[in-house]
């Protein structure tokens, strides 16, 4: 099987409700070290209310995850990972629009959705140390493999390897935005909690993608 029901795939969204819970400690822990270490404070506050929508809703696709998600965030995150993974959220929603199922080249096109909303919304490039320097090689690593012709769940292999060498990669940057980029070369040697988060939204939806694509989720 190479494409997943987007019925079937809503359920995924509450994998990254429960991925960012389970982790805000750790992704607030990494924000200190260079911010104010409330990052996964915030994201775990949005996430979780988020969460409690969809639970009302009962059934859902992934469509509607995604919007119910990117909305709430825009409206209970603060700072700027609110409107960052807010849009981000509600533009790969919005991609998804008239579809049935998720595809390698739909999917391609969702994450290419919320790549553009994010660096629309702010002035971050690669090497400025932020959630872009995983997400802008993550999904470059998606259409790259998908030019050679890899199936879904490769290109999603292929996604998340380059997501955790783009986290791994901000450890070496200087910060050039946000409150860490006060500290100057202080900020080098840490990651940034923007990426970390990145990396672990990406590599929880690619499993949860895998996983019905494997049959092993109904």
């Amino acid at each position: 099987m190479d494409d997943v029901d987007l019925k079937a795939a809503g359920p995924v969204v509450l994998d990254l409700v429960a991925a960012v819970v389970r982790e805000k400690d750790r992704l607030s822990e990494i924000d200190g070290a260079t911010g104010d270490g409330d990052h996964g404070v915030n994201m775990g506050k949005g996430f979780r209310l988020a969460g409690e929508k969809l639970g009302r809703l009962g059934a859902f696709d992934l469509a509607t995850g995604f919007s119910t998600l990117g909305d709430t965030l825009l409206g209970d995150i603060g700072g700027s990972m609110g409107p960052l993974y807010g849009t981000f959220f509600t533009d790969m929603a919005d991609s998804l629009a008239g579809a049935d199922v998720l595809d390698r080249a739909r999917c391609a096109a969702m994450l290419r959705a919320g790549l553009d909303a994010v660096q629309g919304l702010g002035d971050a490039k690669p090497g400025d140390k932020t959630l872009v320097d995983v997400l802008q090689p993550a999904v470059a690593a998606f259409d790259a493999a998908a030019v050679k012709g890899e199936d879904f769940a490769a290109c999603l292999d292929a996604m998340t390897n380059a997501a955790a060498a783009g986290l791994e990669a901000t450890r070496g940057m200087v910060a050039r935005l946000g409150r860490a980029a006060r500290l100057g070369e202080r900020s080098r040697g840490h990651l940034d909690a923007g990426a970390a988060s990145c990396d672990l939204l990406l590599r929880t939806l690619a499993g949860g993608l895998q996983a019905r694509l494997a049959g092993t989720v109904a």
